[in-house]
């Protein structure tokens, strides 16, 4: 058997918006608030990670990609955030023409997205408007520096 709902009585008395100023009386009342909350210095350091770009052991490689972003407001810096993105990564049965290829494009590729997320975390959490760092080419990066190293390499011998 379903219950019947009771209709809600109505108010016969009239309502009224009633404002209450707390320096009406003349007297200051105490009062606390929380303006702002920021974080204004983190540091994070794995100083017994292995070296960037070497070999860990047999097929596995650590690569780092380091992220300066320097905000600035006329000649005064508003925030600096320094971030190395780390991975390590397992290349087994790579011909070894391929393998520097994959640490310097495909690797950076792959930490790039954390590095954009812990920037812009970091940023945010500092008080400001967040910041998402444009895509970079790592391909087109390492062919420029291929291409500067084989220029320097020209030059040396003349």
């Amino acid at each position: 058997m379903a219950e019947k709902k009771k209709a809600a009585p109505k108010s016969t008395k009239a309502e009224k918006n009633v404002k209450i100023d707390p320096q009406a009386n003349g007297s200051a009342q105490p009062g606390f608030a929380i303006e702002k909350l920021f974080l204004k210095d983190v540091s994070v350091e794995v100083p017994n990670s292995p070296d960037s770009g070497k070999p860990l052991a047999d097929g596995y490689f650590e690569v780092a990609l380091k992220i300066t972003v320097t905000s600035k407001i006329a000649d005064k810096t508003a925030f600096l955030i320094e971030v190395t993105q780390a991975g390590i990564f397992a290349l087994r049965n790579i011909p070894e023409e391929n393998l520097e290829m994959i640490i310097a494009i495909t690797c950076p590729n792959i930490l790039f997205p954390y590095a954009r997320e812990a920037i812009s975390d970091l940023v945010i959490k500092a008080g400001f408007a967040p910041v998402l760092l444009n895509p970079i080419n790592f391909e087109m990066l390492y062919m420029q520096q291929k291409q500067q190293a084989a220029g320097n390499a020209v030059d040396t011998k003349n």
